[in-house]
């Protein structure tokens, strides 16, 4: 077959465009291997695992972060055909990354793991290709492993989906078995792409990545007409105009060709530097006579926690906010916005999808950007009613009001757990001091069942899944989604060191959990702050009322050190002397917080958001 970067434009019933969706760690990326090698497109000596994953990041935690999209040549009953493939992230918190993969596609690999069976996740991403009306090839991996139980799986994947069990293609990424015969099934099942080819052009922007040395790449999936190299061509949404300096297609490594057709996928290169320029779900169309109706784009992601991301030092936060904005493009869920703190200086609150976002995010711009940052707990958007009727919006506990409440509004969230049935009871232990409330139960198999609550969101976000994991043995699996809002007993809890609120240390919590939080804030900070002179209180109040509290000794010289015998009147003159000197340092004295105590007491490493769902 001619390569492909110098062949006309292929014809649309001749490709397929498809993604593998799947719980994290049941074999995605090695599935994409095996057909990067069947296929050919790449070689044996270029291979490496998980040739997909470009960050070292993913490589490390053998997680999928950005989808990837990757054309591969097939032949069926003596025909060439183009496939497009999308490799998708597996994590509840990249769940946007699939949706959008989901869009440029008219199938769905969905991977399930022959020796664990459907996962919370999977249920989700499946839900997922359903509403985009995507073709759903169900597909059993891992066969190979001794744990494997094939039959067992592909019933109850054939009672979720709807097809008979015989219907469940069975194959084994690691060794490669039944993924040729996965690629046939691809060809046959799923339906060739849809457009008007002497219509206008129109091309969904899916995503986007920066070079640092050619500036945005985007990639598209066209709809209609054709995308040729030196053609001018407009974003919809901005208006905005380029000329288009190289066009292609990805197999893997980027190949300039003569232009993209009807339901190919691609790249373009405008030389834009300006990451703003080139919005994810924007439609591209030609300057001239080009299209009028946009494509339906996606639906803008709403953060679900926020932290502040502050510079340890402060001379970089120019840099923060520029690798911020680089990273926006590569990440389109992310957002931010300044923010200053009396603690830590100038920085930014940030919007995540979720704990694995954030810390991949802030791993992220430590790596590739040479950033030592310190990140505040993070916490979720908040709607606060006053007695006098106004509402905020309250992003950050010092943002919270100070005047009398009516009422606080908290986000709540729909909960899928999926698990053995032998732990319903620890689950259910579980949810209910997290303030969950069940919504429904079923049992996928005899010994396999699927748990609905509605929680609150703040009470996931801390160390709901690290406890599920620990009380379940590991074997239950968690997915999420937001669901409005409910009415709770929220306060703000200040943390006081020596009567001044330090802001950085706030936390909104419920009622119920704010005398814990501030025992736990009060004692943590007293083993991290460095004694002084003087007596330091720490002290955790809820308004006016103090909660809890720790005191800071003070470092007292031995004053009686050079009496030895003598009158008791003497020794307890030098005790008062030192006594009006400590009292007098109190009053002018002022606690210094160490950097290294900030980031100790803010670190979000013991309280969950490791590890993967």
């Amino acid at each position: 077959m001619s390569t492909f970067a110098d062949s006309t434009f292929t014809s649309p019933e001749l490709i397929r465009n498809f993604c593998i969706i799947a719980h994290i760690d049941h074999g995605k990326s090695t599935l994409a291997d095996r057909m990067l090698q069947l296929t050919g497109v790449v070689d044996a000596r270029a291979m490496r695992a998980q040739y997909l994953d470009r960050m070292d990041i993913e490589r490390e935690r053998g997680i999928t972060i950005k989808a990837q999209n990757v054309r591969l040549p097939w032949q069926l009953d003596g025909q060439d055909h183009v496939l497009h493939m999308i490799d998708t992230p597996g994590h509840v918190d990249f769940t946007y990354e699939v949706s959008r993969a989901l869009e440029a596609c008219e199938g769905a690999i969905l991977l399930v793991d022959a020796a664990q069976g459907i996962e919370a996740q999977t249920l989700a991403n499946l839900y997922l290709a359903l509403e985009n009306d995507l073709t759903v090839i169900p597909v059993l991996n891992k066969i190979d492993l001794p744990a494997a139980d094939p039959d067992k799986y592909a019933k109850e994947l054939a009672h979720i989906i709807g097809c008979d069990p015989e219907d469940v293609l069975r194959v084994s990424a690691k060794t490669g078995f039944g993924v040729g015969e996965l690629l046939d099934e691809v060809v046959r099942k799923v339906p060739a792409p849809v457009g008007a080819a002497d219509a206008p052009p129109r091309a969904m922007i899916f995503d986007s990545v920066y070079d640092t040395y050619r500036g945005v790449v985007t990639y598209i999936r066209v709809v209609d007409g054709k995308i040729t190299p030196r053609q001018r061509i407009k974003m919809m949404s901005t208006g905005a105009t380029h000329e288009l300096l190289e066009v292609g297609i990805i197999s893997p490594e980027p190949k300039p060709s003569a232009g993209l057709g009807v339901g190919e996928v691609g790249y373009l290169i405008t030389g834009v530097k300006d990451v703003r320029q080139s919005k994810v779900g924007d439609t591209v169309t030609s300057e001239r006579h080009g299209a009028t109706e946009p494509l339906a784009g996606y639906r803008e992601p709403r953060p679900m926690v926020y932290s502040g991301l502050y510079p340890m030092d402060g001379s970089d936060y120019p840099e923060l906010r520029e690798a911020l904005e680089k990273l926006q493009l590569n990440d389109a869920a992310l957002t931010f916005e300044p923010e200053t703190s009396a603690a830590l200086g100038f920085g930014f609150r940030c919007g995540f999808l979720g704990l694995l976002h954030l810390e991949i995010t802030r791993d992220r711009l430590e790596r590739e950007f040479g950033l030592d940052l310190i990140s505040t707990a993070p916490n979720v958007v908040y709607r606060v009613i006053s007695d006098d009727g106004a509402e905020t919006v309250v992003t950050n506990p010092s943002d919270w009001v100070n005047g009398k409440i009516a009422e606080v509004f908290e986000p709540i969230t729909k909960c899928t757990i999926i698990a053995p049935s032998d732990f319903i009871g620890v689950i259910m232990e579980l949810c209910q001091s997290k303030r969950g409330q069940l919504g429904g139960m079923d049992y996928l198999s005899e010994d396999r069942v699927e748990l609905r609550y509605t929680m609150p969101l703040a009470e996931i976000i801390f160390d709901f899944f690290d406890s599920l994991k620990s009380r379940t043995r590991g074997y239950a699996s968690l997915d999420y989604e937001e669901s409005g809002e409910q009415s709770a007993d929220l306060v703000k809890v200040d943390i006081l060191l020596q009567g001044e609120a330090v802001d950085a240390f706030s936390a909104i919590v419920h009622r119920d959990a704010a005398y814990g939080y501030g025992t736990k804030m009060a004692t943590k900070l007293r083993e991290l702050i460095p004694r002084q002179q003087f007596e330091v209180p720490i002290q955790a109040a809820i308004g006016s009322r103090v909660i809890a509290r720790e005191t800071i000794r003070a470092i007292r010289k031995d004053v009686l050190a050079k009496c030895y015998g003598g009158d008791i009147t003497r020794k307890r003159k030098l005790l008062e002397k030192q006594k009006e000197g400590k009292k007098r340092m109190k009053m002018v004295g002022r606690v210094e917080v160490p950097q290294e105590a900030f980031v100790a007491a803010l670190s979000t490493d013991d309280s969950g958001g490791k590890g993967k769902k």
